[in-house]
């Protein structure tokens, strides 16, 4: 188990609020930063997993060879892809479950499930394929994705390293200008999260968190860079609270630079979170003498954020279902906002506690080899 350290702080406060605002309509969301900023968590969540990529291809894999580099980290991109289908089809038989028990069929038609149950055969095909979606299950799809590219990211790091930016960036700028999505299937559509441009904040925490380069420019100007982000911020918390958006029509072309577009990762959007990002840059430290026990609680979240990921992604749902049954009176969103994130932190301890248990017997040496259960 490793030390609790910034990013995974910020991971576990990203998966705290996830949790909260894929419940819509809980009172609760409104208190999440969402509402003081033009990007969101999910920004958040992007930007860390490049840096944790980052820390990961500095550190521990730095001397392996790009062979079982490569090998490593698409061993853990299909971890993940594993983690999308079992959690996916846990939500569609609990969307059925609730609408068979409560008889309301309409329930089958929430978050995109609609053309499982229509067309099995070719949905499924889709859900394996990551083209078929399900609201409010969106995000660990482009997750895979970005781990399935990660070798790519490290390689380039390793062996070109002027490239990686270049190569992003220009990603990024052909999907804004070209509006080119992937699609969906087998309902027609696209991504909700375009991995074409959001590989692109992926690459920056990739990039920021380096001691050299773009990292180390930012950090030896980091009060600097603070000061030039606090009007950025500033300017996103204004928009939030006066819910103003650029109407696609009035802008000129190509019209994606200049919106709010989630999506595409606008620029606006992207920017300000990385303002967000140099703003809140190096507060743990500060943060965490505050408040000891959160902090140790959201490290703890940030440690196990997979687990807790797919856990919260059920559990957001079935607080859907409950406040659908029982209606959105404060009480109840206050009972499932508490439940919600104790058991996430319970997930999160029982993960820890499992590693450590195979630990703790892989030292016996009576044990022979493969006797755990675990």
């Amino acid at each position: 188990m490793r030390a609790p350290n910034e990013i995974d702080f910020w991971r576990g406060f990203a998966l705290v609020t996830i949790f909260i605002n894929h419940i819509p309509g809980i009172y609760f969301e409104r208190f999440t930063f969402r509402n003081v900023s033009l990007s969101d968590s999910a920004e958040l969540f992007v930007f860390l997993a490049g840096c944790a990529l980052r820390i990961l291809v500095d550190g521990a894999a730095r001397a392996l060879p790009a062979q079982w580099l490569v090998f490593r980290l698409e061993a853990r991109a299909f971890h993940v892809y594993v983690a999308q289908v079992f959690v996916t089809e846990m939500a569609i038989a609990l969307l059925a479950a609730a609408a068979f028990l409560l008889d309301a069929p309409y329930l089958l038609d929430w978050h995109n499930t609609s053309a499982v149950f229509n067309d099995p055969v070719r949905a499924h095909i889709g859900l394996v394929l990551l083209t078929h979606q399900l609201g409010y299950f969106n995000i660990l799809p482009l997750y895979v994705v970005l781990l399935f590219i990660a070798p790519a990211v490290a390689l380039l790091h390793r062996y070109a390293r002027v490239l990686l930016p270049l190569v992003s960036f220009g990603i990024y700028a052909w999907s804004l200008i070209s509006g080119v999505n992937l699609p969906t299937w087998p309902v027609e559509g696209t991504w909700f999260l375009n991995p074409l441009t959001w590989q692109f904040i992926y690459v920056l925490g990739f990039l920021m968190a380096g001691a050299d380069g773009i990292g180390g420019f930012a950090r030896r100007h980091h009060s600097v860079l603070r000061w030039l982000a606090l009007p950025v911020v500033l300017l996103g918390a204004y928009v939030a609270f006066t819910n103003f958006s650029p109407d696609p029509v009035d802008v000129p072309e190509p019209k994606l630079l200049f919106t709010f577009d989630k999506t595409f990762l606008a620029p606006a959007r992207l920017i300000h979170s990385l303002a967000l990002a140099a703003i809140f840059a190096g507060t743990f430290k500060i943060i965490r003498p505050w408040i000891p026990r959160s902090s140790e609680f959201l490290c703890l979240l940030g440690r196990n954020s997979l687990n807790v990921f797919c856990a919260l992604s059920l559990l957001s749902l079935m607080g859907q279902i409950l406040r659908f049954i029982f209606g959105g009176y404060v009480a109840l969103d206050a009972l499932i906002v508490i439940l919600g994130i104790l058991l996430m932190g319970f997930i999160a301890w029982a993960a820890e506690w499992r590693e450590r248990l195979r630990a703790d017997l892989a030292k016996k040496p009576d044990l022979p080899p493969h006797s755990s259960a675990f």
